[in-house]
């Protein structure tokens, strides 16, 4: 019971900084809330599995033993989620690197305040 609530803990403790840091100004800070809440629902799947100890592995053939194994569809799922996330987190990042160079600044207000002119527009009135 005590490693359930030390998973549960971990969870939501990742669930609270990841939200935390999704609502921030910045676009990095976004982008790690992203990350940390991508790994805490691969931990909530890893969690929902349960406990392996005493199970025989997940393979058919002639030494397969009889009885509980452990379900392999957690661990294929886990490992799908982290690929999306991979790819979903080198796409965010990407486009945060680029917000950065075209605008000058990755804070979320100054990137849409009408006022502030941009770095590629600056560039182009030191050009002509």
């Amino acid at each position: 019971m005590n490693n359930q609530l030390d998973a549960a803990v971990l969870i939501a403790v990742l669930f609270g900084a990841g939200i935390y840091l999704c609502l921030s100004r910045r676009l990095l800070r976004v982008l790690f809330g992203f990350l940390m809440i991508s790994n805490a629902a691969n931990l909530v799947l890893l969690a929902v599995s349960g406990d392996p100890s005493g199970k025989s592995t997940a393979v058919v053939g002639p030494d397969s033993v009889s009885g509980t194994s452990v379900d392999p569809l957690p661990q294929a799922l886990i490992l799908t989620a982290i690929v999306i996330g991979f790819a979903v987190a080198s796409y965010l990042t990407i486009l945060v690197y680029r917000l950065y160079t075209d605008r000058g600044t990755a804070n979320i207000p100054r990137l849409f305040d009408p006022a502030e002119p941009t770095a590629g527009a600056a560039a182009k009135e030191d050009a002509s």
